[in-house]
């Protein structure tokens, strides 16, 4: 049991943060547990292979994130600047990481595994040489598993937030925190959480406020982050993250014929999960020059963007492509 008492200021200074690296961190653990979880399966099966191709699956993540671990550093999640930091925004506060907190953080992971690895001896004596590796790492992570997937990712979280924020609106703080999760409650200005083991969490060890992170990738349980001087973070599952990866039906797509022809609307159609051109073209039947010159005018329009990790490219639908796809739907 933790709690986290609350000021008329702290009420006033919590926020959401739909965070990258929170789902950076979030997806890997997942994808490492070996667990085939059926809320994430399509992604999983889609994914895990290139992850485990591209030898991801056994690099600087690998060692900070183990399979079933107690504790993750907190370096990997700093402090969020505003609502939606990008990727490059919180990789380089990772970077800018004191020595000092990384050996810290470290500390704290050989007190959870027992040991360090090789790697993470290295990182722990020099840092700075460490902290541009693994984000030259997480990048390229990022490139593979989530960067063709974030418009779908993304709308889930932000459609947490907005629900979240209505609940606070209309029914007050409490409320919000009460329906959040099960092993939270709100009571007398107090947010009391339950964790499998014995947290240090309360409002003497951190800053003031409180940040919110949805998560698509988030486990059962809650997740915290405690840190001097900084706003704890409250990381939990996304509201409707199991429907996240169900099939989309393209309701648009006759009209659009019209407009963009029949190859790049059929293309479009098929990218309701991110593929290779030697993918679309055997499902399309088109040859590979027609899928790549119409991909390229895709990419040129604004409805399709392409994610390059090593010699594989995936194309994957934006938001604009999502739209056109999906009229009634967007307009409701």
């Amino acid at each position: 049991m933790a709690d986290l008492s609350f000021s008329t200021d702290d009420l006033a200074r919590m926020r959401f943060c739909v965070s990258p690296m929170w789902q950076v961190g979030t997806s890997f653990r997942l994808l490492r547990s070996g667990v085939a979880d059926p809320l994430h399966r399509r992604w999983l099966d889609q994914v895990r292979p290139r992850v485990t191709a591209a030898g991801l699956d056994r690099g600087w993540l690998s060692d900070l994130i183990p399979p079933g671990a107690g504790y993750v550093p907190d370096f990997l999640n700093p402090a969020p600047p505003g609502p939606a930091p990008t990727l490059s925004e919180e990789l380089a506060a990772v970077a800018a990481t004191t020595p000092e907190r990384v050996r810290r953080d470290l500390e704290h992971l050989r007190h959870h595994e027992g040991r360090l690895t090789g790697r993470l001896r290295a990182l722990h004596a020099d840092p700075r040489r460490g902290l541009e590796r693994l984000a030259e790492e997480i990048e390229a992570y990022w490139e593979l598993a989530l960067a063709p997937y974030w418009t779908r990712v993304r709308a889930l979280l932000d459609a947490d937030v907005r629900h979240r924020a209505r609940q606070a609106a209309e029914h007050g703080a409490g409320h919000l925190f009460n329906d959040l999760h099960p092993l939270a409650s709100w009571h007398e200005n107090v947010l009391r959480l339950v964790h499998r083991r014995p947290r240090t969490f309360t409002r003497a060890a951190a800053g003031g406020g409180l940040v919110l992170v949805p998560c698509a990738f988030k486990g059962p349980g809650l997740s915290t982050l405690v840190a001097p001087s900084q706003p704890p973070q409250l990381a939990y599952r996304a509201r409707g993250a199991g429907t996240l990866w169900e099939p989309r039906t393209a309701t648009g797509t006759a009209a659009l014929v019209a407009v963009l022809g029949r190859t790049r609307t059929l293309l479009l159609a098929e990218l309701d999960a991110p593929a290779t051109t030697t993918e679309l073209a055997a499902r399309t039947g088109a040859s590979m020059a027609a899928v790549s010159q119409n991909l390229t005018a895709l990419r040129d329009a604004g409805l399709v963007t392409a994610h390059r990790t090593g010699r594989t490219v995936l194309y994957a639908r934006t938001e604009t492509g999502e739209a056109l796809l999906t009229p009634f739907a967007s307009a409701s």
